[in-house]
Protein backbone atom coordinates (compact mmCIF):
# COMPACT_ATOMS: atom_id res chain seq x y z
CA UNK A 1 0.00 0.00 0.00
CA UNK A 2 1.38 3.18 -0.84
CA UNK A 3 0.57 6.81 0.44
CA UNK A 4 -1.24 8.35 -2.30
CA UNK A 5 -3.14 5.17 -3.57
CA UNK A 6 -5.47 6.26 -5.50
CA UNK A 7 -4.49 9.95 -5.99
CA UNK A 8 -4.41 11.89 -9.13
CA UNK A 9 -2.00 14.88 -8.79
CA UNK A 10 -0.26 17.61 -10.82
CA UNK A 11 2.85 19.27 -10.28
CA UNK A 12 4.09 22.19 -11.08
CA UNK A 13 7.87 23.15 -12.45
CA UNK A 14 7.91 19.00 -12.69
CA UNK A 15 10.19 18.66 -15.75
CA UNK A 16 14.08 19.14 -13.06
CA UNK A 17 14.82 19.93 -9.33
CA UNK A 18 12.50 19.45 -6.85
CA UNK A 19 8.94 19.38 -8.72
CA UNK A 20 10.95 16.40 -11.06
CA UNK A 21 12.03 14.72 -7.37
CA UNK A 22 8.25 15.14 -5.90
CA UNK A 23 6.67 13.61 -9.44
CA UNK A 24 9.25 10.63 -8.68
CA UNK A 25 8.51 10.20 -5.01
CA UNK A 26 4.23 10.50 -5.60
CA UNK A 27 4.74 7.84 -8.60
CA UNK A 28 6.79 5.53 -5.39
CA UNK A 29 3.86 6.48 -3.26
CA UNK A 30 1.12 4.95 -5.50
CA UNK A 31 -0.34 7.60 -7.05
CA UNK A 32 -2.80 6.92 -9.67
CA UNK A 33 -2.02 9.47 -11.63
CA UNK A 34 0.57 12.10 -12.22
CA UNK A 35 0.45 15.20 -14.23
CA UNK A 36 3.79 16.85 -14.69
CA UNK A 37 3.46 20.34 -15.87
CA UNK A 38 6.69 22.63 -17.57
CA UNK A 39 7.14 25.20 -19.90
CA UNK A 40 10.59 22.73 -20.14
CA UNK A 41 9.06 19.96 -22.40
CA UNK A 42 12.39 18.98 -23.83
CA UNK A 43 12.81 17.88 -19.95
CA UNK A 44 9.68 17.13 -18.95
CA UNK A 45 8.66 14.43 -21.63
CA UNK A 46 10.94 11.86 -21.44
CA UNK A 47 11.21 12.32 -17.35
CA UNK A 48 7.10 11.29 -17.85
CA UNK A 49 7.99 8.46 -19.78
CA UNK A 50 10.75 7.42 -17.71
CA UNK A 51 8.19 7.41 -14.62
CA UNK A 52 5.85 4.91 -16.54
CA UNK A 53 1.55 4.46 -17.72
CA UNK A 54 0.98 6.81 -14.41
CA UNK A 55 2.88 9.79 -15.59
CA UNK A 56 2.16 12.15 -18.18
CA UNK A 57 3.57 15.58 -19.39
CA UNK A 58 1.62 18.48 -20.18
CA UNK A 59 2.75 22.27 -21.35
CA UNK A 60 1.94 24.62 -18.79
CA UNK A 61 3.15 27.96 -18.37
CA UNK A 62 1.73 29.01 -15.07
CA UNK A 63 1.38 32.50 -16.13
CA UNK A 64 -0.94 31.60 -18.59
CA UNK A 65 -4.79 31.61 -17.39
CA UNK A 66 -5.35 29.68 -20.66
CA UNK A 67 -2.97 27.24 -20.17
CA UNK A 68 -4.58 26.24 -16.94
CA UNK A 69 -7.96 26.29 -18.18
CA UNK A 70 -6.91 23.81 -21.01
CA UNK A 71 -4.66 21.50 -18.44
CA UNK A 72 -8.06 21.78 -15.63
CA UNK A 73 -10.47 20.74 -18.53
CA UNK A 74 -7.67 17.54 -19.52
CA UNK A 75 -7.79 16.86 -15.82
CA UNK A 76 -11.14 16.15 -15.51
CA UNK A 77 -11.76 14.49 -18.84
CA UNK A 78 -8.88 12.54 -18.82
CA UNK A 79 -8.46 11.45 -14.86
CA UNK A 80 -11.97 12.30 -13.71
CA UNK A 81 -10.68 14.71 -11.25
CA UNK A 82 -7.65 16.07 -8.75
CA UNK A 83 -6.49 15.57 -5.56
CA UNK A 84 -3.47 17.03 -5.04
CA UNK A 85 -2.10 20.47 -6.81
CA UNK A 86 1.81 21.01 -5.93
CA UNK A 87 2.39 24.83 -6.90
CA UNK A 88 6.21 24.41 -6.90
CA UNK A 89 7.57 26.23 -10.31
CA UNK A 90 9.77 29.15 -9.23
CA UNK A 91 12.35 31.84 -10.35
CA UNK A 92 14.87 33.51 -8.77
CA UNK A 93 16.72 36.39 -9.05
CA UNK A 94 20.13 37.17 -6.71
CA UNK A 95 20.64 41.09 -6.88
CA UNK A 96 20.17 44.01 -4.67
CA UNK A 97 17.17 46.08 -4.33
CA UNK A 98 19.41 48.88 -6.31
CA UNK A 99 20.19 46.34 -9.10
CA UNK A 100 16.77 44.80 -9.50
CA UNK A 101 15.20 46.19 -12.43
CA UNK A 102 11.09 46.42 -11.82
CA UNK A 103 11.05 44.77 -15.22
CA UNK A 104 12.56 41.41 -13.16
CA UNK A 105 11.07 42.44 -10.03
CA UNK A 106 7.73 41.58 -11.65
CA UNK A 107 9.09 38.38 -13.67
CA UNK A 108 9.36 36.73 -11.01
CA UNK A 109 6.52 37.38 -8.91
CA UNK A 110 4.29 37.03 -11.65
CA UNK A 111 5.58 33.72 -11.96
CA UNK A 112 6.67 32.97 -7.91
CA UNK A 113 2.73 34.62 -7.06
CA UNK A 114 0.57 34.92 -10.08
CA UNK A 115 1.14 31.56 -11.12
CA UNK A 116 0.21 29.91 -7.49
CA UNK A 117 -2.61 31.93 -7.55
CA UNK A 118 -3.76 31.19 -10.72
CA UNK A 119 -3.33 27.59 -10.25
CA UNK A 120 -4.92 27.30 -7.35
CA UNK A 121 -8.14 29.02 -8.43
CA UNK A 122 -8.24 26.80 -11.55
CA UNK A 123 -7.77 23.98 -9.91
CA UNK A 124 -10.12 24.92 -6.67
CA UNK A 125 -13.38 23.42 -8.55
CA UNK A 126 -11.83 19.90 -9.35
CA UNK A 127 -10.18 20.04 -5.57
CA UNK A 128 -13.70 20.59 -3.49
CA UNK A 129 -15.20 18.10 -5.95
CA UNK A 130 -13.08 15.57 -4.65
CA UNK A 131 -13.82 15.98 -0.80
CA UNK A 132 -10.39 15.38 0.35
CA UNK A 133 -8.33 18.17 -2.15
CA UNK A 134 -4.62 19.31 -0.51
CA UNK A 135 -2.45 21.99 -1.99
CA UNK A 136 1.03 22.19 -1.66
CA UNK A 137 2.72 25.16 -1.86
CA UNK A 138 6.23 25.03 -2.32
CA UNK A 139 8.00 28.18 -0.43
CA UNK A 140 11.25 28.44 1.02
CA UNK A 141 12.90 29.64 3.70
CA UNK A 142 12.80 33.16 2.01
CA UNK A 143 9.03 32.84 2.75
CA UNK A 144 9.59 33.16 6.54
CA UNK A 145 12.73 35.47 6.85
CA UNK A 146 14.80 37.89 4.68
CA UNK A 147 17.79 37.31 2.63
CA UNK A 148 20.06 39.44 1.19
CA UNK A 149 20.28 39.68 -2.67
CA UNK A 150 16.50 38.55 -2.89
CA UNK A 151 14.51 41.12 -2.52
CA UNK A 152 12.35 39.67 -5.65
CA UNK A 153 12.27 36.22 -4.57
CA UNK A 154 11.50 36.95 -1.01
CA UNK A 155 9.03 39.18 -1.60
CA UNK A 156 7.46 36.31 -3.58
CA UNK A 157 7.94 33.63 -1.14
CA UNK A 158 6.63 35.73 1.34
CA UNK A 159 3.40 36.25 -0.46
CA UNK A 160 2.72 32.54 -1.36
CA UNK A 161 3.25 32.37 2.60
CA UNK A 162 -0.03 34.52 2.92
CA UNK A 163 -2.14 33.02 0.14
CA UNK A 164 -1.43 29.72 1.57
CA UNK A 165 -3.11 31.03 4.95
CA UNK A 166 -5.67 32.41 2.80
CA UNK A 167 -6.50 29.34 0.74
CA UNK A 168 -6.86 27.38 3.78
CA UNK A 169 -9.26 29.26 5.54
CA UNK A 170 -11.35 29.95 2.78
CA UNK A 171 -11.49 26.04 1.37
CA UNK A 172 -11.06 23.72 4.55
CA UNK A 173 -15.07 24.09 4.63
CA UNK A 174 -14.94 22.38 1.17
CA UNK A 175 -12.80 19.70 2.25
CA UNK A 176 -9.35 21.01 0.53
CA UNK A 177 -6.24 21.91 2.71
CA UNK A 178 -3.36 23.71 1.78
CA UNK A 179 0.00 23.91 3.13
CA UNK A 180 3.78 25.12 2.42
CA UNK A 181 6.58 23.85 2.91
CA UNK A 182 9.86 26.28 3.45
CA UNK A 183 13.29 24.28 3.19
CA UNK A 184 16.37 26.14 2.99
CA UNK A 185 17.54 24.98 -0.70
CA UNK A 186 15.91 22.49 -3.24
CA UNK A 187 16.51 23.05 -6.98
CA UNK A 188 20.42 23.76 -7.63
CA UNK A 189 19.51 24.64 -11.27
CA UNK A 190 17.42 27.68 -9.80
CA UNK A 191 20.39 29.40 -8.76
CA UNK A 192 21.93 32.15 -11.22
CA UNK A 193 24.61 34.54 -11.09
CA UNK A 194 24.40 37.38 -8.71
CA UNK A 195 23.78 40.54 -10.51
CA UNK A 196 26.82 42.84 -10.61
CA UNK A 197 28.86 40.31 -9.53
CA UNK A 198 28.83 37.64 -12.34
CA UNK A 199 32.09 35.87 -11.52
CA UNK A 200 31.41 35.55 -7.86
CA UNK A 201 31.98 31.83 -8.00
CA UNK A 202 29.32 29.07 -7.26
CA UNK A 203 28.33 27.50 -3.80
CA UNK A 204 29.97 24.02 -3.97
CA UNK A 205 26.90 21.43 -3.83
CA UNK A 206 25.29 20.37 -0.78
CA UNK A 207 23.67 16.90 -0.17
CA UNK A 208 21.97 17.75 2.83
CA UNK A 209 19.93 20.93 0.83
CA UNK A 210 19.07 18.39 -2.44
CA UNK A 211 15.42 18.07 -3.73
CA UNK A 212 15.16 14.85 -2.41
CA UNK A 213 15.47 15.67 0.86
CA UNK A 214 12.29 18.24 0.37
CA UNK A 215 10.07 15.63 -1.76
CA UNK A 216 8.98 13.81 1.16
CA UNK A 217 7.40 16.81 2.48
CA UNK A 218 5.11 17.45 -0.02
CA UNK A 219 4.46 13.46 0.26
CA UNK A 220 3.25 13.86 3.26
CA UNK A 221 0.66 17.11 2.91
CA UNK A 222 -0.54 15.27 -0.11
CA UNK A 223 -1.21 12.03 1.89
CA UNK A 224 -4.09 11.76 4.12
CA UNK A 225 -1.72 11.51 7.18
CA UNK A 226 -1.89 15.44 7.06
CA UNK A 227 -5.68 15.68 7.31
CA UNK A 228 -5.51 17.79 10.37
CA UNK A 229 -2.77 20.12 8.92
CA UNK A 230 -4.07 22.74 6.88
CA UNK A 231 -2.53 26.31 6.49
CA UNK A 232 0.55 25.30 8.26
CA UNK A 233 3.98 26.31 7.51
CA UNK A 234 6.62 23.52 7.70
CA UNK A 235 10.15 24.74 7.94
CA UNK A 236 13.33 22.61 6.65
CA UNK A 237 16.35 24.42 7.56
CA UNK A 238 17.88 22.28 10.12
CA UNK A 239 17.03 24.64 12.75
CA UNK A 240 18.29 27.92 11.41
CA UNK A 241 15.02 29.82 11.68
CA UNK A 242 14.59 28.88 15.55
CA UNK A 243 17.28 31.22 16.50
CA UNK A 244 20.91 32.23 17.21
CA UNK A 245 23.29 28.92 17.70
CA UNK A 246 26.53 30.14 19.40
CA UNK A 247 29.52 28.40 19.03
CA UNK A 248 29.98 26.96 21.90
CA UNK A 249 32.58 24.21 23.14
CA UNK A 250 31.42 20.47 23.36
CA UNK A 251 32.09 20.31 26.94
CA UNK A 252 29.30 22.44 27.54
CA UNK A 253 26.66 19.74 26.47
CA UNK A 254 27.79 17.21 28.29
CA UNK A 255 26.25 15.64 31.54
CA UNK A 256 28.26 16.77 34.91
Amino acid sequence: MGRLDGKVALVTGAARGTGAEIARAFVAEGAARVVLADVRDDLGVPLADSLGPVARYVHLDVTSEADWDAATAELAAGEGGLDVLVNNAAVLLLATIDRTEPAEFERILRVNVLGVFLGTRACLPLLRASGNGSIVNLGSIDSVFGTTLTAAYTASKFAMRGLTKVTAIENGRFGVRCNIVCPEAGNPEMHTPIVGAEDWPALPPDPERGPDRVAPAAVFFASDESRLCNGTELVMDRGHHAGQALDLPDFLFERP
